[in-house]
């Protein structure tokens, strides 16, 4: 299992997860049957983009510092989605997915924000954090309602 060795490479590790999440979201919308979600995965497409932004600025002005004993105990295997993205994926599977990646998200910014340095940083995971929990809210009530063939 691949370890981080440095707070600048867990950023890093998050401004690509951002990125990958950017991605996908932005083929969801082009993919998605309806108006409705393709606009919000849009939405989560851009929402995804400002988080990496202040990831970046994070990681430029190296505001974030770790003790090498915490940075030792994060394994990247804690944040990573097994299921991924395929050509052809049903729009359920790409919830599923959606959900996991959310969640993977979620608890990296928990984890940060449990060992960060000061109150700005501590705060700043937090809110992506949130963030990341309403995505996958968002992305859980539209399974759940396209498993049961609900309208809006």
């Amino acid at each position: 299992m691949k370890k981080f060795t440095s707070a600048g490479e867990i950023i890093d590790f998050a401004i690509q997860l951002e990125q990958d999440a950017v991605n996908f979201y932005k083929d969801l919308a082009k993919n998605s049957d309806g108006p409705e979600m393709s606009q919000v995965f849009e939405q989560f497409a851009r929402e995804e983009m400002a988080h990496k932004s202040r990831l970046t600025e994070v990681s430029e002005r190296e505001m974030y510092e770790m003790e090498a004993e915490v940075v030792e105990n994060m394994q990247v295997s804690d944040y990573l989605v097994s299921i991924r993205p395929s050509h052809g994926m049903s729009y359920n599977d790409a919830l599923v997915l959606a959900i996991k990646m959310e969640q993977a998200a979620f608890r990296l910014y928990m984890d940060l924000a449990d060992k960060a340095p000061d109150e700005e940083m501590k705060q700043l995971f937090l809110s992506l954090a949130l963030e990341e929990s309403r995505h996958k809210l968002r992305f859980e009530l539209e399974y759940n309602k396209s498993k049961t063939g609900e309208e809006e």
